[in-house]
This record gives structure tokens, sequence and C-alpha cells, in this order.
């Protein structure tokens, strides 16, 4: 059998293909301006056109920019679109996920309480627990599980991408994984539309309709927007549980980075410190989020830096979609659905089970 590696340009359609090209003894060439112009230009044009369709019709764009982009996934095969839109989804993926670090302070978090804030963390293994068995049960793999119950659990796209980060190509292929993204925006908008009505069919209160919203919807400014449309009561608290779970970003992607160095072979025999490793884009979210709490930024760089990371990470998602194969995303079918469906139930019904017996 050769020994020869695999040429690494068939990973230059993952949206984490640079962690096989690192391995090489030579260094990747530094793409320059010219070359992923072309690129950047036509992932922008479909990223405006998903705002602009958001905007007019009410749908996430997130999700728009991922089902847009796979509409143009043909144009990734013109040899000069292609830096482009790798770089649009490695680089602006980081720098879209340090940005949330505006928007988080400690303070925010301990304002919770620590009874509710253990409830919170109940919801979240649940989501963990319930996307690990609904892998189990559709035969995707603990990495299809831990991808959407992560996403499920903390803020939906931006930790599913975060944790994509960590689980890498060779674990979960990117069909598998952007099937997952799908699933966890559209999962998302459709509990931004029915959760807030069973919150008031429920008769809840404000503090507690935030809460069951805040804790149970994935992306953040759904479960924002979500708990508002109850009241500026439930808003207010909903905003403060969803920031929260952002904050548990950092620590979480620390965690599933320990675990996965763990499984899928031989046990690793590297110390811990070097399996805790979290890539540096984590680690500055988590200082911003630390010097935010020390010293807090004006109220419009955060607001500008809010809309500035969602811009960033549709950019990222829209890239990602342009270069999937809708082939291999047919062939996976439904079943990597099935363990965001899991997820986004178990999420539920925990935190409906926390707000009416703790909140």
């Amino acid at each position: 059998m050769s020994s020869q590696r695999p040429d690494p340009g068939l990973y230059a359609g993952d949206l984490f293909g640079e962690f096989y090209q690192a391995e090489q003894k030579t260094p990747a060439k530094r793409p320059t301006l010219g070359a992923i112009l072309p690129g950047l230009t036509t992932c922008l044009v479909a990223a405006f056109a998903a705002m602009w369709l958001a905007e007019h019709y009410g749908f996430p764009a997130i999700l728009l920019g991922l089902l847009i982009g796979l509409s143009l996934h043909f144009l990734s095969d013109h040899p000069a679109l292609g830096e482009g839109l790798d770089f649009a989804a490695r680089h602006f993926l980081r720098f879209g996920i340090v940005l949330l670090g505006l928007q988080v302070t400690l303070s925010q978090i301990s304002a919770i309480g620590w009874l509710p804030f253990a409830g919170l963390l109940a919801i979240m293994v649940a989501s963990f627990a319930a996307g690990l068995a609904g892998s189990a049960v559709s035969g995707q793999g603990r990495y299809s599980g831990l991808l959407a119950g992560g996403a499920t659990a903390i803020c939906g796209a931006s930790a599913a991408l975060a944790l994509y980060a960590i689980i890498g190509r060779d674990r979960l292929d990117q069909a598998r994984f952007t099937i997952t993204l799908m699933g966890v925006a559209l999962a998302s908008a459709l509990a931004l539309s029915i959760y807030p009505l069973i919150a008031s069919a429920l008769g809840l209160s404000a503090e507690q309709a935030g809460y069951l919203v805040g804790a149970s919807i994935h992306d953040a400014a759904q479960a924002i927007g979500g708990g508002y449309a109850i009241s500026d009561a439930a808003g207010e608290q909903a905003t403060i549980i969803k920031l929260a779970r952002v904050a548990l970003l950092a620590p979480v992607v620390a965690l599933v980075a320990l675990w996965v160095g763990e499984i899928g072979g031989q046990p690793s025999q590297k110390p811990m410190w070097r399996r805790l490793s979290v890539p540096w884009f984590i680690l500055a979210f988590l200082a911003l989020v630390l010097v935010n709490s020390v010293m807090a930024f004006p109220p419009a760089l955060a607001e500008n830096g809010l809309a500035a990371s969602k811009f960033l990470l549709l950019l990222a998602v829209t890239a990602t979609a342009m270069r999937s194969k809708l082939s291999l995303l047919l062939e996976a079918g439904w079943r990597p659905l099935v363990p965001v469906l899991a997820a986004t139930i178990a999420s539920f019904v925990a935190a409906l089970l926390v707000t009416v017996t703790l909140i």
C-alpha cells in the first residue's frame, strides 16, 4: 500500500481544511488580495441578498444565507473563487465569534442567581445528551450528536462553527456538518414562532417566559427577540439568560476539546493541559468577556459589535454553503437532522421543567 499522503487540495472545500494543510512540511502560501477578492465579492453579494430577504420577509438571515449559498454551490468550481470563499469561511467565522464577547459580562451571569444558573446548566446537559442519543439512534456517530447538542445548548450556528473547528473534518464530514447547521437554523426559526405562544398559553409570568425562551431558543438574536415579543420584562430576562449561555461557549469548547482528544482511537498520552487547548478565537472571545466585565464598553460599541458579529457569521455560513457539494448532502439524507430534532425537543422540555419548578 502506498504511503503517499492525499493531495491537500482535496480538503480545500472543507471549512477547516487548513488544519490538514498545517501538518504539511511546506507551509501554505499566504493568499493575496487579488486571489481572494473574487470569492469574497461573490460571498458578499450572496450575504447581502440573504439580509435583504430576511429584512423584507422575516426569515432568519443565517438560514437564508445557507440556502442561497447552497443554490450557488456550482460557482465554487470556478478556480478564481475558491481561495476567497475559503478565506471567508475561516477568518470571518473566527472574528465573528470573538466579537460576541462584547455582549457578555460576568455581572450579567452572576445576576441570574445560582439556582436558575444550575437549571441552565441542566438544560444544556440535556441538550448534549439528547443530541448524542439522537445520533446513536440514527447511526450518525457521536460527533454529529456532539455538534447538534452543542449548537442547541449554546448559541446556534456560531457554536456549531466553533465546535466543528474542534471536531474536524476527519471525524465529521462537511455534508453532515452543513445539514446540522441548516437544521439548527431552521429549528431556531420555528422556536421563535412557537415558544412565545406556548409561554402565553401556559400563563407564565414575564420572568418565567423570558427564562423559557432565553434558555431554549438556539440563536441569540431570535431568543432575545422571542422574549421581547412577549413583553419588555420577558425580553430583558431572555437577554440575560441567553447571554449567559453565550458566555459558556469558551468552557464548553474547551471541554469538548478535551473529550474528543480521548476518543476515536488510542487514548492520548499528552498531558491534560495540551489536550485542553482550544482555538485562539475562543480564547480571544473569553478575554473580551473578561475585559468587558472589568471596564464596560460604550453601548454603541456593543451594539455595533453585535451587528458586525452577525454579519461576519453570515458571511462564514454563506461561504461554507457555497463550498458544499449538493450530491454529498443528498447522499447524507435526512438522518443528520435527527440529533438536531432530539436536542431541540430535549432543550425545550428541560427548560419548561426548570421554569415551572425553579423560576
